[in-house]
């Protein structure tokens, strides 16, 4: 009988602990709990339709009813299904053959190992719906912003947990390179995707994807929330610079102004928690031409050439402009390429009128210089040593894909090249200046000559 009990109180106990401890909804914390009590029954008994399992969360307990049809005492085929009438009459006197008995089961008389069996089966279900529901509730959510407790930070990815104890995943990948994180402190991302391998699901967060920043545009600018504005494009070299593009139906609002602020009080918010990432902001147009030059700003174009049918685009500036083209570590137009989906090529407008000066010509140099580096650079439409040294040496190395050592040494060969020209011209002008010298000298030593009869002693 003690053992009874303490079985009694196992069970007990374990049926509380999923009642209390498990987050989830009233309905189906019952439908799962019913069937894992069938699941234990059925083990026990073979199967279990003949029973009714009534479980009340609120209270905490359950019940277990066997359902058996009386049966004369020697016409028993089905042990589980039927009942003897003499065992049917020891618990209530009245029952007839044919009639139903419904009898109360202690699943504790089972033992031990039935409730430890019913435990593991209630652990597995459980544990599967909490994995089900975390799943749906994190696919409904990506691409939008979540928020989480930094917990752990590794090599590889940092770990965070939202307010219902979830894991978070943030991978070194879809971090911004300035990011720094301490334990503890909140953390913004969006949910990028949720994988589901073998029902256990994994949320993986990022920082770095322009949706990012598009939720953090619609957070701080209210006209984009309300559909006043809208953001057509997107572009980001993460931690480094992005360019946007927006565009508004209402003539009223200047879609820059509004996302910028006043005296971009918008936009400071959003560049500290990108981690001072730089932001142009544009007005979006149709208008391909006008949305290249756009794209390239603060540069100012003199013309574009398209090639609609290669998405490429040839645009030609002012030597001085070309440096602001490029931008830093060639960021601008990279960013341009990527917001106008056109591949941009940069060359420089030469004016007609102006005074040409000695230029030597690419091919000049093969002795010195690979035949496939020229090959590379003139692709470029860089043709003479000058507009190879005039233009900027981060747009060598990316569009021309050749290495930083050989870009710096090709620069070397071609000034090399000016520099001996200029030593040459110096020593010629010396030369001349010699040879202009030395019949002023003697001119003015005949003139001393003539000068000296008349002089007074």
């Amino acid at each position: 009988m003690p053992r009874i009990k303490e079985t009694e109180m196992s069970l007990t106990s374990v049926f509380k602990d999923f009642i209390e401890n498990k987050k989830i909804d009233r309905t189906t914390l019952v439908s799962v709990l019913e069937d894992s009590f069938r699941s234990a029954i059925a083990k026990i008994y073979g199967s279990d339709e003949n029973f009714k399992v009534i479980v009340n969360p609120d209270k905490g307990d359950f019940e277990i009813y066997r359902n058996r049809t009386v049966v004369e005492d020697n016409d028993l085929h089905n042990e589980n299904s039927e009942i003897r009438l003499s065992e049917a009459r020891k618990i209530d006197e009245d029952y007839e053959v044919g009639e139903d008995v419904s009898e109360k089961i202690n699943f504790s008389d089972f033992g031990r190992r039935a409730i430890l069996n019913l435990r593991q089966a209630m652990s597995s279900k459980l544990l599967e719906l909490e994995h089900s529901n975390l799943y749906s509730k994190y696919a409904d959510k990506i691409g939008t912003i979540v928020s989480g407790e930094v917990y752990q930070i590794w090599k590889r990815e940092v770990l965070l947990m939202d307010d219902e104890g979830n894991e978070l995943h943030l991978p070194k990948s879809e971090q911004i390179p300035n990011d720094f994180f301490r334990k503890g402190e909140a953390t913004r991302a969006i949910v990028l995707k949720v994988e589901n391998l073998n029902n256990n699901p994994k949320i993986i967060l990022s920082r770095t994807a322009p949706e990012f920043l598009l939720r953090l545009l619609e957070q701080e600018v209210p006209e984009i929330g309300d559909g006043l504005i809208t953001v057509c494009k997107i572009a980001r070299i993460p931690g480094e610079r992005a360019k946007i593009a927006v565009e508004s139906y209402n003539e009223r609002i200047d879609p820059v102004g509004a996302c910028v602020g006043v005296r971009g009080s918008r936009i400071h918010g959003i560049v500290r928690e990108l981690r001072n990432e730089n932001i142009d902001v544009i007005n979006y147009t149709t208008n391909t031409k006008l949305f290249i030059a756009r794209a390239l700003s603060p540069a100012k174009l003199t013309s574009i050439q398209l090639d609609e049918a290669n998405a490429k685009a040839d645009v030609f500036l002012d030597p001085d402009q070309v440096s602001l083209a490029i931008g830093k570590s060639g960021h601008n137009i990279k960013l341009a390429s990527m917001l106008t989906g056109y591949t941009i090529d940069v060359f420089r407008e030469l004016d007609e009128n102006a005074e040409t000066e000695e230029d030597v010509e690419l091919k000049e140099f093969r002795d010195e210089i690979d035949d496939w580096v020229i090959d590379a650079i003139q692709a470029l439409g860089y043709r003479t040593a000058k507009s190879v040294l005039d233009a900027p040496r981060e747009l060598l190395i990316e569009k021309a894909d050749l290495e930083e050592d050989t870009v710096d040494e090709v620069l070397r060969i071609l000034r090399a090249e000016f520099e001996n020209d200029n030593n040459d011209a110096e020593t010629e002008v010396e030369a001349q200046e010699e040879t202009q010298q030395e019949p002023l000298e003697e001119q003015n030593e005949n003139q001393q000559d003539e000068t000296t009869p008349g002089s007074p002693e």
